[in-house]
């Protein structure tokens, strides 16, 4: 049986018991659903309650596997991903999830490669190795409109600051990133000093808040503190628009860069029209059922 399968099988105890599968990119936790019959309507408790360690699954994000748009069946997406953060907001990109989901998606084909529908766009996926998975984002943006930001300023350095994180620079790839290069990410404590850059009125809609660490002109240490309130083990968008804004400050030279983070590494290649391609491993963690007639 492939692991998509599990998604469909059905609960013994009834149709309120609906099928998950829990995967993780670098210990980046996701629980997925598949919704593609159209049975499954979620509110944001269910997705709070399916997050939370201490009631439900636990994870830091829960994606569900929807029929594509029109418009994305026309670009040749065999499915569309919603990505929701453990506060229920939904959210345009997520780089290890996306391997994830391209993983179960490729083994539910039987293909080498494939196009998968996300809010913040069309991406591309396809196979790297075993559980490996490389996948397009893109293309990551500089314009404050887009980011966005509360005001036009010079995004290649923002005039924001907290302690060691200042002269940031500010960028797009589906959700908004602020990348600060420091001398040594082990002495920067991210939760302490994140959340007053994502919490600052230049982000309406708050940032995914980096710090990097150059350790050669290919390769970068990186910490990501993400919105919805955690500093995580890896951030697959995070570690793109790192790599992207290295190159654009001179600070590396190659367009294949190695990014370490606290789980493990990525592999992050630039390309062209400001597109990136990032590849790395993924892992199933387990399957079962949850209530989903449960309340808090």
């Amino acid at each position: 049986m492939k692991h998509t399968d599990l998604l469909s099988l059905t609960s013994p105890l009834g149709p309120l018991q609906w099928p998950f599968i829990k995967m993780h990119g670098l210990e980046n936790y996701f629980v997925i659903l598949d919704r593609r019959d159209g049975n499954k309507p979620l509110s944001v408790d269910d997705i709070v309650r399916i997050c939370s360690t201490n009631i439900g699954v636990g994870g830091e994000q829960l994606l569900t596997i929807e029929q594509p748009s029109h418009e994305g069946s026309r670009a040749g997406a065999y499915a569309a991903i919603r990505i929701f953060n453990i506060d229920g907001k939904e959210v345009g990109a997520c780089g290890n999830a996306t391997r994830c989901m391209a993983h179960l998606l490729l083994e539910e084909t039987g293909k080498d490669e494939l196009a998968m529908e996300l809010a913040g766009g069309i991406v591309h996926c396809r196979r790297a190795g075993p559980m490996e998975v490389s996948v397009t984002l893109g293309p990551i943006s500089m314009d404050w409109r887009k980011i966005p930001l509360s005001r036009e300023v010079d995004t290649a350095h923002l005039p924001i600051a907290s302690g060691p994180l200042s002269d940031g620079v500010g960028l797009y790839i589906g959700n908004p990133h602020a990348v600060f290069f420091v001398d040594q990410v082990d002495c920067i404590d991210m939760a302490h000093f994140a959340p007053a850059v994502h919490n600052d009125s230049l982000f309406p809609e708050g940032a995914n808040v980096g710090a990097a660490e150059i350790l050669d002109e290919q390769s970068l240490r990186l910490e990501v503190w993400e919105r919805q309130g955690i500093v995580t083990r890896a951030c697959g968008t995070g570690a793109c628009v790192a790599a992207y804004a290295a190159l654009k400050r001179g600070l590396v030279t190659s367009k294949k860069i190695a990014v370490h983070l606290p789980a493990g590494k990525l592999d992050v290649e630039l390309l062209e029209d400001d597109k990136v391609r990032m590849t790395g491993p993924v892992a199933f963690c387990c399957h079962g059922f949850f209530d989903a007639g449960a309340k808090h």
